[in-house]
Formats: structure tokens, sequence, C-alpha cells
């Protein structure tokens, strides 16, 4: 039996992370989310999400927001904690570009076999066109001097 609850949060900040030093004040409001949560939605396990976590760190770990409006989600023991209005937890379409990045990797791999060789063509073309030039240098000096004796 999974019991969801959904709940909208207003957090506080500004009060608890004045009292901090300045270099902590972002990791010491991260903690406070997280004991906020677990006061609130009855739950040790928290899940906080990136884009919260991106908006406390937004403007450096010594100036944060004052407050921050969330969104929890409670399923069965784990609490999913997010922006409101932001997705609340991964859903199975990263899993499929979790294979799919697999299936790119293994044909780069296979391309990557491909491209060596080419980079040898080139290579030897190289190599005949620098000795068609060297040939030709000594040819036209040979005539050169050839034509002032």
């Amino acid at each position: 039996m999974t019991e969801k609850i959904e709940r909208q949060y207003v957090v506080p900040l500004r009060r608890a992370c004045v009292k901090t030093c300045r270099y902590l004040r972002a990791k010491k409001a991260m903690r406070i989310i997280r004991e906020f949560m677990k006061r609130h939605m009855k739950s040790d396990d928290i899940k906080l999400g990136m884009e919260l976590n991106e908006l406390i760190w937004s403007r450096g770990g010594q100036t944060i927001p004052g407050k921050v409006t969330l969104t929890a989600l409670k399923e069965d023991e784990k609490v999913y904690v997010n922006l409101v209005g932001k997705p609340l937890k991964k859903e199975k379409k990263e899993e499929e570009k979790k294979e799919t990045k697999k299936e790119e990797k293994t044909e780069e791999v296979k391309e990557e076999v491909k491209e060596p060789e080419k980079k040898e063509e080139k290579n030897e073309t190289k190599s005949i066109k620098k000795r068609v030039t060297k040939k030709s240098k000594e040819e036209k000096v040979n005539k050169e001097v050839e034509t002032n004796e």
C-alpha cells in the first residue's frame, strides 16, 4: 500500500543563516531544509532536487535566498523535495537515455577503430606529396644550375 502525500511549504532561511559564518551559509541552508522536511513530513529519507540545489548555490555559498517555496512528495518512507513547478523525482525517461548513451558509446568505439585507418591513408598521401615536392625542388635547382653554367 503506497501512500502518496504532496504538500507545499515555504521554508524561511534568513534568520537561521544570519547567525552562521558567511562561507558556510549555503551548506547550512541545505541542512535547514532537510531538518524542516524531516520535522514536517515525518521521515528521515529525504531527496533534494537538483533545481533546489542550484537555486541555493546560484549566488555562491555566501548569499542565499531569504526563503524558498518547496513542493514535497512522500511515497512510503521516501520524501522527494524540489522547487514549486519543477518535477519532484526522475522519471524512467532518464533510464532510457542511459541505454541510448551506452549504444552511442559502442558506435563511437567502432567509428574510432575505423578513423585511424583513414589517418594512415592521409599520412601516406602527405608523405608522397612531400617526396614529390622535394624532387621537384631538386629538379628546379638542377635546371637553374645548368642554365647558369
